[in-house]
């Protein structure tokens, strides 16, 4: 049965720290490009990928006694916190994206799911992924959490991002991300230290 609070409270974390990272830049340069739904479909299944990836290494952390998951989830989240804070504003500059010769739905669409599986591998979100999925150990409340908001990025990023970068603050989003992951890196080593 699906949590719908973990569901909302995975997408609105995951949205908010991967809304300033390189994956709405690279989804905003192959959307500007080529046909926005060949785009999107490669950039959707490459995160579905990473999500299943996520989640079942989270799944396995559950395993683990109680007070380590605590603690290991504290870490990862102080450590994606420090990531977020101190990691470069415009990330996803020297970016190169190789131009598929023609427009045809394979060719864009693996162009877009390859740049997104290989920019995205062990990247913070799909570590805080596999976090909550530790955490909550509710695989497929965070799971659909996550890739609902990473698709919400992708199509924010293909669509619309030209507009959104010039309007929302990232360094401001990100700041406000880095916050809740500390606050949930310091709940999460008070219950490992209070067992």
């Amino acid at each position: 049965m699906i949590s719908f609070s973990v569901l909302a409270f995975v997408f609105g974390l995951v949205f908010l720290s991967e809304l300033p990272d390189k994956t709405a830049l690279a989804s905003l340069v192959l959307g500007v490009r080529y046909r926005a739904s060949y785009v999107f479909a490669g950039v959707a299944a490459a995160f579905a990928v990473h999500v299943a990836l996520a989640v079942a290494a989270g799944s396995v952390l559950t395993l683990l006694p109680e007070r380590i998951v605590s603690a290991v989830t504290g870490v990862l989240f102080l450590g994606g916190a420090a990531v977020l804070l101190w990691k470069k504003d415009a990330e996803g500059d020297d970016e190169k994206v190789r131009e598929p010769e023609n427009q045809s739905f394979w060719k864009v669409s693996g162009a877009g799911f390859m740049l997104i599986l290989v920019a995205e591998f062990g990247d913070l979100t799909q570590i805080m992924t596999a976090n909550l999925a530790a955490r909550y150990d509710d695989p497929l409340s965070v799971g659909l959490g996550a890739v609902l908001a990473l698709w919400a990025v992708g199509g924010l990023g293909i669509l619309g991002g030209h507009a959104l970068m010039k309007r929302v603050p990232f360094r401001l989003v990100s700041r406000v991300a880095a916050l809740v992951m500390v606050g949930l890196g310091a709940w999460s080593l008070y219950e490992a230290l209070t067992g």
